[in-house]
């Protein structure tokens, strides 16, 4: 059977010329599709995919032999009957670092100087003083999870004066831009002296509801919340009850629980939340889109020459 790469990505001529640079001589053919025209002939006829296709395409084909996500996420095709066992698995972390964290800084400082409240009064034409902003000069934040994004994140909230601390999994040394690192251990310890609580975390046995009524009655009474991870991290109804008894000054959501979040559901009615519908990371940033492509065509090029590739996934 012949070998055939599918590439599902938005691109320029010239990258498309760079995709197929790579393929020649190399004993495949190659395809472009748009991600919004994939169907299962094309994956079916894939051995090496370079995109996200939808889960419900794929079946564990052992033809498929590596899959190249466009996404940082991929815990959804760690399914059982997504990928053969031997079918490896990379993905796009290292690409949304910049996007995923101006837009969590966007939120935060939205919340902080009510900028919301501003917004809501406007086509009312309420001309209202909303009352004192906080600041993160000083301010004490916590990233919960350290990797591309997080460190991002970090960076830009050290800039404007804030002390940093980050949690990730196993112990690693303290590095800037964070003045203290802990693992989720030391969790409970730091979380009361908090004015800033954001979370990158994927989603896992470990984080799922993490974010429970004890996590937030444990935070700082005034603080911010922020979470652009996974959804289910948080309890979604125990958030509620924060923000409704006014122990939270705010929460930013860029994913939530359930996801989409229902129309009716009572978090669209809190003031102080600052809902967006899973688009921080998306291919809204023109510098997203060229870093996720860039890093696609060097494991592609890794792939051929038989070299270590990126961001490659354990599934063992």
């Amino acid at each position: 059977m012949n070998k055939s790469v599918l590439v599902s990505l938005p691109l320029t001529d010239a990258q498309r010329k760079e995709f197929k640079n790579l393929v020649q001589n190399k004993g495949y053919a190659i395809a472009f599709v748009s991600p919004s025209e994939v169907t299962q002939s094309d994956v079916d006829a894939a051995s090496i995919i370079i995109g996200n296709p939808p889960t419900r395409l794929l079946h564990a084909s052992p033809s498929l032999e590596w899959l190249q996500t466009s996404t940082a996420g991929y815990d959804h095709l760690l399914a059982p009957d997504v990928l053969h066992k031997h079918t490896r698995l990379t993905n796009a972390t290292g690409a949304y670092g910049q996007a995923v964290s101006e837009h969590m800084l966007a939120q935060l400082m939205c919340l902080m100087k009510k900028l919301h409240l501003y917004r809501d009064n406007q086509p009312q034409g309420v001309w209202r003083d909303e009352g004192p902003v906080t600041s993160l000069v000083d301010a004490q934040v916590l990233v919960l999870g350290a990797g591309d994004v997080g460190t991002c994140f970090a960076r830009l909230v050290h800039v404007l004066g804030a002390h940093v601390t980050g949690m990730r999994r196993t112990p690693v040394p303290v590095a800037a831009p964070f003045e203290r690192m802990i693992t989720p251990d030391g969790l409970v310890d730091v979380l009361p002296h908090m004015d800033v609580v954001a979370s990158v975390l994927p989603s896992s046995p470990q984080t799922r509801g993490l974010a429970n009524q004890e996590f937030f009655a444990s935070m700082k009474k005034g603080s911010f919340f922020l979470n652009v991870g996974r959804g289910d991290l948080v309890d979604t109804d125990a958030l509620c009850q924060a923000l409704a008894s006014g122990h939270l000054a705010g929460a930013a959501l860029d994913v939530t629980n359930p996801e989409p979040l229902p129309t009716d559901h009572p978090l669209w009615q809190h003031k102080n939340a600052l809902v967006t519908p899973h688009i921080a990371g998306w291919w809204h940033l023109q510098a997203t889109v060229d870093n996720v492509v860039r890093i696609c065509l060097d494991n592609l090029g890794a792939y051929f020459a038989d070299e270590q590739l990126v961001n490659e996934v354990s599934r063992g």
